[in-house]
């Protein structure tokens, strides 16, 4: 696009990038548990001049099921901070091979909130939550969401808490979260401008 100054034709400045938000979704539920510890490590390694949300599904109430319908169903406390996010970070153990009813409770509650953006997923268990991961992945693909072909298995990572109960793992494991997040990102700025510039076709 250019600007015409009557003398000369100049290119339309470009506006500048909004900031890119990034909800980071603790999934498990049990009393004693390591989700919120390596949600907050996953938040500590964003950009700063990214909008991080943590929601932790432990502190949602959803709507009974018996309102679920195809779609979704009743709007509920935490659908507006799910559609506001450009991006999701998923934190979630891996329970008898696969991802906890809590997190798939989450997920169906909501539909157009999901759609065509970016996710990866940050797994843990004995062997690193990798079942976890494939499941995840159909689901969403489901639901429109781009999952990231890096994503993060974290094996036995309360091995790993600190004397503070933070996570604190080998700077191996730091930057391959950094690596993960900075395509998080890109997916994130490619998509956006996507879904305001060619919505897609119904």
């Amino acid at each position: 696009m250019t600007i015409s100054t009557g003398q000369h034709s100049q290119p339309a400045a470009a506006a500048p990038p909004s900031r890119v938000r990034v909800a980071v979704i603790s999934a498990s539920v049990r009393k004693e548990r390591m989700g919120p510890a390596i949600a907050r490590w996953v938040v500590a390694a964003l950009d700063p001049s990214i909008d991080a949300d943590l929601i932790d599904i432990a502190e949602v109430t959803l709507p009974d099921d018996e309102l679920l319908c195809p779609g979704g169903g009743p709007k509920s406390e935490v659908a507006h901070r799910i559609a506001a996010a450009d991006a999701y970070v998923f934190v979630t153990p891996e329970y008898n091979h696969s991802y906890p009813a809590s997190l798939k409770r989450l997920i169906d509650w909501h539909y157009g909130e999901w759609h065509h953006k970016p996710a990866t997923v940050v797994a843990y268990g004995v062997q690193g939550g990798y079942a976890t991961i494939e499941h995840l992945r159909g689901v969403l693909a489901e639901l429109s969401v781009v999952t990231t072909r890096r994503v993060i298995g974290l094996p036995a990572p309360w091995r790993s808490l600190d004397d503070q109960g933070r996570y604190a793992p080998d700077t191996d494991l730091s930057r391959a979260l950094a690596a993960t997040l900075t395509e998080l990102r890109w997916w994130a700025e490619v998509l956006a401008d996507a879904r305001r510039s060619r919505p897609f076709p119904a």
